[in-house]
Protein backbone atom coordinates (compact mmCIF):
# COMPACT_ATOMS: atom_id res chain seq x y z
CA UNK A 1 0.00 0.00 0.00
CA UNK A 2 1.32 3.41 -1.02
CA UNK A 3 -0.32 6.43 0.59
CA UNK A 4 -0.37 10.01 -0.63
CA UNK A 5 1.67 11.18 2.38
CA UNK A 6 4.58 9.07 1.11
CA UNK A 7 4.24 6.13 3.49
CA UNK A 8 4.57 2.57 2.20
CA UNK A 9 3.07 -0.46 3.98
CA UNK A 10 3.53 -4.16 3.22
CA UNK A 11 0.69 -6.41 4.39
CA UNK A 12 0.37 -10.19 4.45
CA UNK A 13 -2.67 -12.00 3.05
CA UNK A 14 -3.28 -13.85 6.32
CA UNK A 15 -5.86 -11.45 7.71
CA UNK A 16 -3.54 -9.46 9.97
CA UNK A 17 -4.33 -5.74 10.16
CA UNK A 18 -0.76 -4.78 11.17
CA UNK A 19 1.72 -4.47 8.27
CA UNK A 20 4.73 -6.80 8.10
CA UNK A 21 6.96 -3.89 7.23
CA UNK A 22 6.46 -0.22 6.58
CA UNK A 23 8.14 3.13 6.03
CA UNK A 24 6.57 6.23 7.54
CA UNK A 25 6.90 9.72 6.02
CA UNK A 26 8.87 11.73 5.18
CA UNK A 27 10.16 9.33 2.55
CA UNK A 28 10.46 8.99 -1.20
CA UNK A 29 9.57 6.12 -3.51
CA UNK A 30 11.54 5.31 -6.65
CA UNK A 31 10.81 2.55 -9.18
CA UNK A 32 13.94 0.68 -10.30
CA UNK A 33 14.52 -1.70 -13.19
CA UNK A 34 15.78 -5.14 -12.13
CA UNK A 35 19.16 -6.32 -13.37
CA UNK A 36 19.67 -9.58 -15.28
CA UNK A 37 20.12 -11.71 -12.15
CA UNK A 38 16.96 -10.27 -10.57
CA UNK A 39 15.01 -10.78 -13.80
CA UNK A 40 16.11 -14.40 -13.81
CA UNK A 41 14.60 -14.77 -10.32
CA UNK A 42 11.28 -13.43 -11.59
CA UNK A 43 11.56 -9.86 -10.24
CA UNK A 44 9.56 -7.53 -12.48
CA UNK A 45 10.03 -4.27 -10.60
CA UNK A 46 11.87 -2.91 -7.56
CA UNK A 47 10.53 -0.28 -5.21
CA UNK A 48 13.17 1.75 -3.40
CA UNK A 49 11.78 3.55 -0.35
CA UNK A 50 14.18 5.98 1.35
CA UNK A 51 13.45 7.77 4.64
CA UNK A 52 14.58 11.39 4.39
CA UNK A 53 15.58 11.85 8.05
CA UNK A 54 17.03 8.49 9.10
CA UNK A 55 18.25 7.31 5.66
CA UNK A 56 16.56 3.95 6.35
CA UNK A 57 16.15 2.00 3.14
CA UNK A 58 13.37 -0.42 2.20
CA UNK A 59 13.65 -2.45 -1.00
CA UNK A 60 10.55 -4.26 -2.28
CA UNK A 61 10.88 -6.83 -5.05
CA UNK A 62 7.70 -7.16 -7.13
CA UNK A 63 7.35 -10.59 -8.73
CA UNK A 64 3.73 -10.52 -9.89
CA UNK A 65 0.95 -7.93 -10.06
CA UNK A 66 -2.52 -9.38 -9.39
CA UNK A 67 -4.36 -6.05 -9.08
CA UNK A 68 -3.51 -2.38 -8.95
CA UNK A 69 -6.07 0.22 -7.87
CA UNK A 70 -6.02 3.82 -6.69
CA UNK A 71 -8.56 5.58 -4.48
CA UNK A 72 -8.84 9.29 -3.72
CA UNK A 73 -9.94 9.57 -0.08
CA UNK A 74 -10.05 13.36 0.10
CA UNK A 75 -8.89 15.69 2.86
CA UNK A 76 -8.11 14.11 6.22
CA UNK A 77 -11.02 15.09 8.50
CA UNK A 78 -9.05 14.30 11.63
CA UNK A 79 -10.05 12.01 14.47
CA UNK A 80 -13.53 12.69 15.83
CA UNK A 81 -14.46 10.77 18.95
CA UNK A 82 -18.07 9.83 19.43
CA UNK A 83 -19.68 9.13 22.77
CA UNK A 84 -17.29 11.18 24.90
CA UNK A 85 -18.44 12.50 28.28
CA UNK A 86 -19.43 15.88 26.83
CA UNK A 87 -21.79 14.12 24.40
CA UNK A 88 -23.33 12.12 27.24
CA UNK A 89 -23.73 15.24 29.33
CA UNK A 90 -25.52 17.11 26.55
CA UNK A 91 -27.85 14.20 25.81
CA UNK A 92 -28.68 13.60 29.47
CA UNK A 93 -29.38 17.28 30.04
CA UNK A 94 -31.84 17.16 27.13
CA UNK A 95 -33.34 13.87 28.33
CA UNK A 96 -33.09 14.32 32.08
CA UNK A 97 -36.13 12.08 32.56
CA UNK A 98 -33.82 9.13 31.84
CA UNK A 99 -32.83 9.44 35.50
CA UNK A 100 -36.43 9.03 36.61
CA UNK A 101 -39.93 10.38 36.19
CA UNK A 102 -40.33 13.95 37.43
CA UNK A 103 -36.65 14.90 37.15
CA UNK A 104 -35.85 18.42 35.96
CA UNK A 105 -32.59 20.07 34.99
CA UNK A 106 -31.10 22.88 37.08
CA UNK A 107 -27.95 23.32 35.00
CA UNK A 108 -24.96 21.64 33.41
CA UNK A 109 -21.42 22.19 34.70
CA UNK A 110 -22.53 23.49 38.10
CA UNK A 111 -19.36 25.10 39.45
CA UNK A 112 -18.03 24.34 42.92
CA UNK A 113 -14.80 25.21 44.69
CA UNK A 114 -13.29 21.86 43.65
CA UNK A 115 -14.57 21.72 40.09
CA UNK A 116 -17.80 21.52 38.10
CA UNK A 117 -20.54 19.00 38.79
CA UNK A 118 -21.56 17.50 35.45
CA UNK A 119 -25.30 17.96 35.99
CA UNK A 120 -27.34 19.43 38.83
CA UNK A 121 -31.01 18.43 38.79
CA UNK A 122 -34.12 18.08 40.93
CA UNK A 123 -36.00 14.84 41.44
CA UNK A 124 -39.77 14.41 41.55
CA UNK A 125 -39.90 15.46 45.20
CA UNK A 126 -37.94 18.66 44.52
CA UNK A 127 -34.70 17.51 46.15
CA UNK A 128 -31.37 18.46 44.58
CA UNK A 129 -29.45 15.72 42.77
CA UNK A 130 -25.80 15.88 41.69
CA UNK A 131 -24.96 13.70 38.68
CA UNK A 132 -21.46 12.53 37.81
CA UNK A 133 -21.10 11.24 34.24
CA UNK A 134 -18.50 8.81 32.93
CA UNK A 135 -18.18 6.65 29.84
CA UNK A 136 -16.83 3.85 32.02
CA UNK A 137 -17.57 4.27 35.68
CA UNK A 138 -14.86 3.22 38.11
CA UNK A 139 -14.03 3.85 41.76
CA UNK A 140 -12.32 7.18 41.01
CA UNK A 141 -15.57 8.54 39.61
CA UNK A 142 -17.46 7.53 42.76
CA UNK A 143 -14.82 9.21 44.92
CA UNK A 144 -15.12 12.36 42.81
CA UNK A 145 -18.89 12.45 43.23
CA UNK A 146 -18.53 11.83 46.97
CA UNK A 147 -16.35 14.94 47.30
CA UNK A 148 -18.91 17.00 45.37
CA UNK A 149 -21.75 15.76 47.58
CA UNK A 150 -19.87 16.60 50.78
CA UNK A 151 -19.29 20.15 49.51
CA UNK A 152 -22.77 20.72 48.07
CA UNK A 153 -24.43 19.54 51.27
CA UNK A 154 -22.96 22.55 53.07
CA UNK A 155 -24.90 24.95 50.83
CA UNK A 156 -28.19 25.80 52.62
CA UNK A 157 -29.73 26.96 49.34
CA UNK A 158 -29.49 23.47 47.86
CA UNK A 159 -30.83 21.60 50.87
CA UNK A 160 -30.34 17.86 51.01
CA UNK A 161 -28.30 16.70 47.98
CA UNK A 162 -28.31 13.12 46.72
CA UNK A 163 -26.00 11.62 44.11
CA UNK A 164 -26.39 9.72 40.86
CA UNK A 165 -23.42 7.98 39.25
CA UNK A 166 -24.26 7.58 35.54
CA UNK A 167 -22.16 5.83 32.91
CA UNK A 168 -22.37 3.63 29.85
CA UNK A 169 -20.65 0.91 31.87
CA UNK A 170 -20.17 0.74 35.63
CA UNK A 171 -17.56 -1.58 37.11
CA UNK A 172 -18.79 -3.89 39.88
CA UNK A 173 -16.39 -2.41 42.47
CA UNK A 174 -17.59 1.10 41.65
CA UNK A 175 -21.25 0.07 41.95
CA UNK A 176 -20.61 -1.56 45.33
CA UNK A 177 -18.84 1.53 46.66
CA UNK A 178 -21.50 3.90 45.31
CA UNK A 179 -24.42 1.96 46.76
CA UNK A 180 -22.61 1.69 50.11
CA UNK A 181 -22.48 5.50 50.17
CA UNK A 182 -26.10 5.91 49.19
CA UNK A 183 -25.33 6.92 45.63
CA UNK A 184 -27.67 5.59 42.93
CA UNK A 185 -26.12 4.05 39.83
CA UNK A 186 -27.65 4.48 36.37
CA UNK A 187 -26.38 2.76 33.22
CA UNK A 188 -26.90 4.94 30.15
CA UNK A 189 -27.73 3.52 26.71
CA UNK A 190 -25.91 6.01 24.49
CA UNK A 191 -27.30 4.66 21.20
CA UNK A 192 -30.87 4.76 22.48
CA UNK A 193 -30.42 8.29 23.82
CA UNK A 194 -29.27 9.56 20.45
CA UNK A 195 -32.04 7.71 18.61
CA UNK A 196 -29.81 5.07 17.01
CA UNK A 197 -31.41 2.13 18.81
CA UNK A 198 -35.00 1.45 19.80
CA UNK A 199 -35.23 -1.12 22.59
CA UNK A 200 -38.97 -1.56 21.90
CA UNK A 201 -38.11 -3.07 18.49
CA UNK A 202 -35.64 -5.62 19.86
CA UNK A 203 -36.50 -9.31 19.79
CA UNK A 204 -34.26 -10.01 22.78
Amino acid sequence: MVKSDGSVLIHSDGGSYKPLNWMSPPCSLDYLTPDEDQLALGVREIWKVLHHKTSDLLLVNIHEIHSETSHELGVDPGLIKDGVESDLQKLLAEQIEVLGEGYSLIRREYMTAIGPVDILAKDASGKTVAVELKRRGDIDGVEQLTRYLELLSRDPLLGQVSGVFAAQEIKPQARTLAEDRGIRCVVLDYDAMRGMDNHEQRLF
